[in-house]
């Protein structure tokens, strides 16, 4: 593939719902254009952007993936990504290194949840978007209801450049409404013709309401239309360009991706209305060492500013590295520094890719996409620039973690591979997190759903050979004593040479929530000598962290050493560690045992259409509700204070209940006793927990 200049680029992320035909539709631009020379099927697991096993198995998108063409002299970066809501950081990356979206939908269902999403982030970005009505070939599609359905979620500026010749199965091709003409399809080939006699009073009155909107974008334009009442071909495409451009206009094109029915023309509307990275402009960076504004121009005689939105890790070649160059050229063999981490690259082969193939090139200039292996320092969202002129780029903002499961090695040689497994899978997605927990002696992973964390499970066992299982973490519950009570700690063995003599009297009492643990001496007399008081209290710490109830760890206690006595020969550091452990056990028995639940701060933000459905299922949680406020856009935030164990699968809850429209957070509040029918449970779960690990170890 030949060099382009920024001005001849576009980078376009291909974005929508799950299952409205985006990897088909980048799959008939790839085979109109002559990138490939067959036009692979999902269902057949043969396109060119759904090529991991994964995906194949799935029969949809996981991994953002590249897809460059070349069209009408200019070289249009597609990249395919994700409509799943498992997968949105894929999203979030693409639509960080692209100056337009193609948003597409499906002609049956019309908007839909991640539609609404990936909209969302384009106004974030200012990004100018098309819109595509996929599938029109299929049963009961509709073009018109599905534009009408776009212009009341998302406003006026919304409106066709295509209409569909003919419907469902008799889908012959489409009207473009700038030239007036039809550009049919039969057997993949395309013929231009008039437009039928059946659909011209209907592409007049469509043409007239897009040179109504194209108009607005251009006060000249707006008096020629008065004044005329209508605009010239190129008046027409002028305004629609600046109204594109400025996001004044969304057009919506028409596509039947399987018949290659719209392809071309979506070719055309992206290099004619979407802007390339010259048009785009610089855009903002800091210096690295004082945080001054740095502005990167998309000029390849200017400094150096790459940014690294995505990594793939692979076990036989390493990490794949994607990246954007904003500024300048990233050349191949060469030495960059990473100005986010202040650490010297050195670059190997680059790589231009279009699914799994990589075309090995010399350079990737300004506005550009490319890839390359085996970076020792770089990770995603670093920058990748000149040590002479530093400059470090706005990385991807990846959306938080939403749900977290524990995840457990089903043998010894899995659990010695697992954990660098699971980091080099960390490193390729921002939105998995891993975490040791030192406590409940878990390793939990964190993802954005449960299907996103069963996918990383099947890349563990695929990509690196280790087997897991995956449960729902423990909950950290804690143990503590409803009152006051003095309990003896007797160790005492004496059987024949040196025994064993170690006696204490402990006093507990509740200290109030979040105190912790207090130890106090208040031996007299030497009733236990000096060197033996921290045996004491080291004894009650094992027995406070192994808990008395059911084996959660003992807190907001105050332990007092009332009293002990020992033995001149036979007390020892063990013999007063036991001692220390009985007393406290037994004084927390007397004193009465409570268990403590983790209570969370949770912000729930849903659909007012929905909020009795949401508070409902809150308060089936144990919630108590703290307030809702409407926020002005059809939703409404819910505050309230939820039972951590009761909120292990909430992302799937909500997502179930809203269909996917919610969003949630949580944040640590505070500890609470647990309701008795739920601490019965808790207590008996324990004990036969407690059982069957001796049984196994017996």
């Amino acid at each position: 593939m030949k060099r382009y200049g920024p001005e001849q680029i576009r980078n376009v992320a291909v974005a929508g719902h799950g299952g409205v035909g985006k990897t088909s539709l980048v799959e008939a631009m790839l085979f109109v254009t002559g990138a490939i020379d067959r036009l692979g099927r999902v269902d057949d697991g043969t396109t060119t952007t759904d090529f991991d096993p994964e995906e194949i198995r799935r029969k949809h998108t996981i991994n953002a993936s590249l897809a460059p063409v070349e069209w009408d002299g200019v070289k249009i970066n597609l990249i395919d990504t994700p409509g799943y809501p498992d997968f949105v950081g894929e999203v979030v990356g693409a639509l960080r290194v692209c100056e337009g979206v193609v948003v597409v939908t499906d002609a049956r269902a019309g908007v839909e949840v991640q539609t609404e999403y990936v909209w969302a982030r384009a106004e974030d970005r200012d990004l100018p978007r098309l819109v595509v009505v996929n599938r029109l070939d299929r049963e009961n599609a509709s073009f018109d209801e599905t534009v009408e359905m776009l212009r009341r979620r998302f406003g006026t500026r919304v409106v066709p450049v295509h209409l569909p010749v003919g419907a469902e199965a008799a889908l012959a091709g489409v009207v473009d409404l700038l030239t007036m003409k039809a550009h049919l399809v039969k057997d993949g080939k395309e013929t231009v013709e008039d437009i039928p006699a059946a659909l011209r009073e209907t592409a007049q009155a469509a043409r007239e309401r897009l040179m109504e909107v194209a108009a607005e974008s251009d006060d000249a334009l707006v008096e020629q239309y008065l004044e005329a009442g209508s605009l010239s071909d190129e008046e027409l495409a002028r305004g629609l360009v600046a109204g594109v451009r400025s996001g004044r206009v969304v057009p919506v094109l028409a596509a039947a991706a399987g018949r290659l029915v719209g392809a071309r023309q979506l070719l055309a509307a992206i290099t004619r209305l979407l802007p390339s990275p010259a048009d785009r402009g610089p855009v903002a960076g800091t210096h690295p060492r004082n945080a001054a504004e740095v502005r990167v121009s998309p000029d390849e005689r200017g400094p150096l500013a790459a940014l690294v939105f995505k990594t793939m890790a692979d076990p036989y070649v390493g990490r794949l590295s994607y990246f954007r160059v904003f500024g300048g050229v990233l050349v191949s063999d060469s030495q960059v520094y990473n100005a986010t981490r202040d650490k010297n690259e050195r670059l190997g082969q680059l790589y231009i890719l279009r699914g799994k193939h990589q075309e090995a090139t010399p350079q990737v200039g300004p506005g550009d996409i490319g890839a390359v292996a085996k970076l020792a320092e770089t990770g995603t969202g670093d920058t990748l620039c000149s040590k002479d002129a530093p400059v470090r780029l706005e990385p991807v903002a990846f959306p938080q973690p939403a749900i977290s499961m524990a995840i457990e090695p089903k043998s010894k040689a899995d659990e010695d591979k697992m954990g660098n497994a699971l980091h080099r899978l960390a490193e390729e997605d921002p939105t998995f997190t891993v975490r040791r927990d030192a406590e409940l002696k878990q390793t939990v992973i964190s993802g954005m759903g449960e299907s996103h964390l069963e996918i990383m499970a099947d890349r563990l066992r695929r990509k690196f050979g280790v087997d897991v299982t995956l449960a729902p973490p423990r909950v950290p519950y804690r143990e503590t004593v409803k009152g006051k009570a003095q309990g003896q700690g007797r160790h005492v063995k004496q059987s024949g040479g040196r025994g064993q003599y170690g006696v204490c009297f402990l006093e507990v009492e509740p200290l109030p929530r979040g105190a912790g643990f207090e130890f106090v001496d208040k031996i007299y007399g030497g009733a236990i000598p000096n060197q033996f008081i921290p045996s004491v209290e080291k004894g009650v710490r094992k027995a406070l962290e192994e808990g008395i109830l059911a084996g959660y760890p003992v807190v907001d206690i105050r332990v007092t050493l009332v009293d002990g006595k020992y033995h001149d020969v036979d007390s020892s550091d063990i013999a007063f560690q036991l001692a220390g452990a009985l007393g406290l056990k037994e004084a927390a028995t007397k004193a009465g045992l409570v268990l403590l639940e983790p209570i969370l701060n949770i912000e729930v933000r849903v659909p007012e259409e929905q909020m009795g459905d949401i508070i409902g299922d809150l308060n089936s949680k144990r919630a108590r509700i703290a307030g809702m406020e409407p926020q002005g856009d059809g939703t409404t935030l819910v505050r309230a204070q939820v039972p951590q164990g009761e909120v292990l699968r909430y992302a799937s809850d909500l997502r179930s209940l809203t269909g996917g429209r919610g969003s949630f957070t949580t944040s640590f509040s505070h500890y609470e006793p647990v309701p008795a029918h739920v601490a019965d449970r808790l207590v008996a779960e324990a004990k036969r927990q407690k059982q069957e690990a001796e049984g196994s170890r017996a």
